[in-house]
């Protein structure tokens, strides 16, 4: 493997790629279909044999919907194999490629009805809202059967129960059992228990196993990774008041039985994290990520016998949390540690192997600067899928070949110049109250220190319990506007997760409050660093950020000119439950949603905003961003905008984010005047 970066030689399969270079800021934005047009290619995957490999393309007919291509890995050639498009109602939004020569494939289609208070959306009347399914096909895609479903009669199950199963789904693939040729293990929900068995599941004949049934109180954790034997349980029981506890039970190896492990279990307001993500074969000890020694998430073994953790974490980082430990899946590693990934400014790998250690190093020393992942590779490490990507181009996908070709299959947006986008920067500045809230940065192109102040974009990521991550922007907000010569800083602001517990912890009940002041504290850095002007710093958020806009609209003083809004959180007293088909996380977050209600305080509206929201969001539903809308109206400037059959997350079709693309160029060009 010596010097294999010195003889990687590059074969591009019809698929484009073009060449990612930095040059000064060119004197056109980015158009819109830059940023709308289908992937060309996305969704990429490779069978763990290294013989499949399956992608979504752009239709070949130049249609809006994506079709699953497939390619022969043994002979592989310019055209997939094999293109089947999206049907007339189903569209494909992901696949993947798995073993026995099979394809998963997820597809969606507009569903409009009564849900009766089944999953996210309204309990009366008809809703607005989609219906998604899981189906298995082979290589050939001649047939697609809807995955892992239980076709037995369903006697005494309303047709309302049996529509709502249809709508959140029946089954789901829980492991994929590397090397297990053909089963995999998958979750199946009964109807009639209304509770989730677990089957060992024949890819090839469809025949069933059951492994682990489901109760009432308790669902399956780690499964052994050879056989999906469940090693683990996680119980969720009231401990009185509004207090639940969060117990970890441990198979006992001896005896088989569960048994309550202290060390692994909290009382859920304490959210601690412990999560169980594997187990050392060799000696029986479990991987467990936690935050319990310190304030950033730490991968610890614990040993079940003598219920205790070891002294020292085995992968801890000063500054970050360790968000996975990753585990071989082929036969010479299986089940080894072989790299972690720590939740830095970009989720970064280390591999501990020595194999994948070189290549991953060599890999990089071909695209110094770009992020690199390694998504796949089979035994032999013959043929390794990889992708590379950075924050002013959308990823690509390559195959190492042999150890020694580089096989280009695309870019998902080869048409994205980059030299029109910019700088990314990941920068930490002082809260109001002294809290060290860290952010990203993303100047335009050409743009630097000591150059005149930018017109710029305070962007809340949504969640709130989440976080952003430095590289591409998978909604193409950022670079977009980046391109249009705004600055744009996502705070991660209190409340945000994966930085640390203490900065999680500090959001409860801080809507609108000290959370929103994070937001105005990152205006008035951009102002202190020289990079914004005072009086041209707007605000645009989708979900919470969404609420952040609105709670920005009516709080004063504010220091934004104006508010973008999508698909907003603006009244917290209807917010209900909705939020999360999670039960745990509703009952961790139900207690944390307080703080300032901007539906409460509209008569204190003092800048402009535009409100927009699709008609198929059942997260956050229309009344939010509606309601608000005639409550200022007659006091600011504002605008509502409905956007037809759009839902709350991604995949958006084209149309959709033209629409909306367009409503905030113009907005903030023309009704801001930013």
């Amino acid at each position: 493997m010596k010097g294999l970066h010195s003889f990687f030689s590059l074969r591009v399969l019809g698929l484009a790629f073009v060449l990612l270079q930095t040059s000064a800021l060119a004197s056109t934005p980015l158009p819109i279909g830059d940023f709308a047009k289908t992937p060309v290619i996305q969704s990429v995957s490779m069978s763990a044999d290294g013989k499949n490999l399956v992608a979504l393309i752009a239709a070949p007919d130049g249609g809006v919907d994506p079709a699953i291509a497939t390619w022969n890995l043994d002979n592989l050639s310019p055209a997939p194999t094999a293109i089947t498009p999206s049907g007339e109602r189903m569209k494909f939004i992901t696949t993947n490629a798995m073993k026995a020569n099979r394809i998963l494939a997820v597809a969606r289609q507009e569903w409009t009805g009564q849900l009766g208070g089944c999953g996210e959306g309204n309990a009366n009347g008809a809703t607005r809202t989609f219906v998604t399914k899981v189906y298995l096909t082979d290589t050939a895609m001649k047939k697609f059967d809807e995955a892992f479903t239980d076709n037995t009669r369903k006697l005494g199950i309303s047709e309302q129960t049996q529509r709502c199963m249809e709508l959140v789904g029946r089954a789901r693939l829980v492991d994929s059992l590397p090397l297990d040729p053909d089963n995999v293990i998958v979750s199946q929900f009964n109807e009639q228990t209304s509770l989730s068995n677990y089957f060992r599941y024949n890819l090839k004949t469809g025949k069933t196993e059951l492994v682990y049934q489901g109760s009432s109180g308790r669902s399956p954790g780690l499964m052994q990774p050879r056989t999906g034997q469940v090693l683990t349980e996680t119980e969720l029981l009231p401990s009185g008041g509004n207090e639940y506890e969060q117990r970890v039970l441990v198979r006992d190896a001896k005896t088989g039985k569960f048994e309550v492990h202290e060390p692994l279990s909290n009382k859920v307001s304490q959210r601690y994290t412990n999560t169980v993500v594997g187990i050392d074969e060799a000696t029986g000890k479990l991987y467990v990520l936690t935050d319990r020694f310190s304030d950033k998430v730490e991968a610890r073994a614990y040993d079940p016998v003598k219920r205790e953790f070891d002294a020292e974490p085995l992968v801890a980082h000063p500054q970050y949390s360790i968000s996975a430990l990753l585990f071989g899946q082929q036969p010479h590693n299986f089940n080894r540690i072989v790299g972690f990934v720590v939740d830095a400014a970009a989720r970064e790998v280390t591999y501990v192997d020595p194999e994948l250690k070189q290549i991953q190093a060599a890999i990089q020393q071909q695209y110094p600067g770009e992020l690199v992942r390694i998504t796949s590779y089979n035994d032999s490490m013959s043929r390794i899928l990889f992708s590379i990507s950075g924050a002013n181009h959308p990823p690509s996908y390559h195959v190492l070949a042999d150890k020694k070709s580089v096989i280009t299959l695309g870019s998902q947006r080869p048409w994205v110049d980059a030299s029109k986008i910019g700088e990314q920067r990941w920068v930490t500045y002082k809260a109001r109250d002294g809290l060290e809230i860290p952010a990203l940065l993303d100047l335009p192109a050409s743009w630097k220190q000591g150059d005149k102040p930018l017109p710029a974009i305070v962007h809340p990521h949504g969640g709130p319990w989440a976080r952003d991550y430095a590289g591409w922007d998978a909604s193409g907000w950022v670079p977009f506007l980046t391109s249009r010569g705004y600055a744009v800083i996502r705070p991660q602001y209190r409340g945000s997760t994966d930085l640390g517990r203490k900065l999680w912890l500090a959001g409860d009940g801080q809507w609108g409050l000290k959370m929103q002041d994070d937001n105005d504290d990152a205006a008035a850095w951009l102002v202190e660093q020289g990079i914004a002007v005072k009086d041209r710093i707007a605000i645009f958020g989708y979900s919470y950020g969404g609420f952040a806009a609105v709670a920005a609209a009516v709080r004063k003083p504010s220091p934004y000119k104006c508010a973008i809004a999508g698909a907003p959180v603006a009244d917290l007293a209807r917010l209900g439950t909705s939020w999360s088909d999670n039960r745990l996380q509703r009952i961790l977050q139900a207690d944390t949603v307080k703080g300032m209600d901007p539906m409460r305080n509209t008569s204190n509206a003092s800048i402009p905003i535009l409100l927009f929201v699709g008609d198929r969001d059942v997260r956050t539903p229309s009344f939010h961003a509606r309601g608000f809308y005639d409550a200022v109206k007659d006091k600011v400037s504002a605008k509502f905008e409905m956007i037809p059959d759009m839902p709350h997350a991604m995949p958006w079709y084209p149309r959709q984010i033209e629409t909306t693309l367009g409503l905030i160029d113009n907005y903030l060009h023309k009704d801001c005047a930013l």
